[in-house]
């Protein structure tokens, strides 16, 4: 008899098959009765019926294993063949397994916190100091949800502050100009995804990234969207975003109201979306702080010390307004 075996299509095929089909031709070994032509997402396997059934039982497991771990050698097949669990440790709080096998995990009290709370809520707000581990932590959970078919699509975003008359100054199409605002979007994915994968998935629009303005008007269903360095958008344009949610989707938005780069006027819109929806439910709210920072040890540091001397003005700037007004 003859089969088509369709593998997962959340698989990373260089990554299954191995380095020269190594992986592919370790299993074929283990099956000497069957014939196996591999092409991309499909196996035909040729042989009698028990012979298939069996080769597709043991591909299956060998898939399970490639699609949870995002790595796959000959020695973990031949343990998974054997009735052995490959020797794997998998440290507390894991999310999901990244490229070459890198293990994703929550490594703060409040990066845990959003884990948990993606659980029970529709609409996360994490916000927080640089180098929290926010929005790794929210790409990380967005990936995992795409991985086990939860979602379909993932859908990130950012303001584009300088998206007036000094955008339009850069040079290039439209992409050239936005993408180095979401560049640290793509160096996230990169850890999680393998390159080859990643292209493809942003070639037929499973994974998008874009800027906030592009959002208008769109039913986000199906999907894991984050909005990053929310601080930076205003009232309306987060109103806008947040009503984009659609059925089975999730939002997480990312901040930090320390760095507001819009005019000293406008006040940011994700304070204020936080401070109009802190009472509904199915909405959560995880407030990152120092203790959370996961770069470089000096990262703290200066964190704390623009914090300590946020309050004292420079010798030549002027006082503040009596009322506050312009304070975020």
């Amino acid at each position: 008899m003859e089969r088509i075996i369709e593998l997962n299509d959340a698989l990373d095929t260089s990554t299954f098959y191995g380095l020269n089909n190594a992986n592919m031709l370790c299993l074929k070994n283990q099956h000497p009765d069957v014939r196996v032509v591999a092409h991309g997402y499909e196996i035909k396997v040729t042989g009698s019926e028990n012979g298939v059934n069996q080769f597709e039982a043991d591909l299956r497991q060998c898939e399970a294993f490639c699609l949870q771990h995002n790595s796959l050698t000959d020695k973990h097949i031949l343990q998974i063949l054997h009735g052995e669990r490959p020797a794997l440790t998998k440290p507390d709080h894991l999310i999901l397994h990244g490229v070459s096998g890198k293990m994703i995990v929550a490594r703060s009290i409040n990066q845990q916190r959003l884990v948990s709370a993606y659980e029970t809520n529709d609409l996360l707000f994490a916000v927080g100091p640089a180098g929290s581990g926010k929005t790794y932590t929210a790409i990380a959970l967005a990936v995992r949800a795409l991985k086990n078919r939860e979602v379909r699509r993932i859908i990130l975003s950012r303001p584009a502050v300088e998206a007036g008359e000094k955008l339009g100054f850069l040079p290039g199409d439209l992409k050239e100009k936005i993408d180095p605002y979401l560049q640290p979007l793509y160096d996230a994915l990169e850890d999680m995804i393998p390159a080859r994968k990643l292209k493809e998935f942003m070639e037929k629009g499973v994974i998008q990234i874009a800027p906030l303005a592009f959002m208008r008007g769109r039913t986000l269903s199906d999907a894991v969207v984050i909005l990053d360095e929310a601080q930076n958008a205003t009232a309306a344009q987060l109103k806008m975003f947040l009503t984009r949610l659609g059925i089975n989707g999730k939002m997480i938005v990312t901040g930090d109201l320390t760095q507001v780069d819009l005019p000293a006027s406008q006040r940011s819109g994700l304070r204020d979306a936080m401070d109009r929806l802190s009472d509904i439910k199915g909405i959560a709210r995880i407030v990152f702080n120092d203790k959370d920072i996961v770069r470089h040890s000096l990262v703290k540091h200066i964190v704390d010390a623009y914090e300590k001397n946020l309050s004292v003005p420079a010798p030549d700037a002027a006082p503040a307004p009596a009322d506050g007004t312009g304070q975020h």
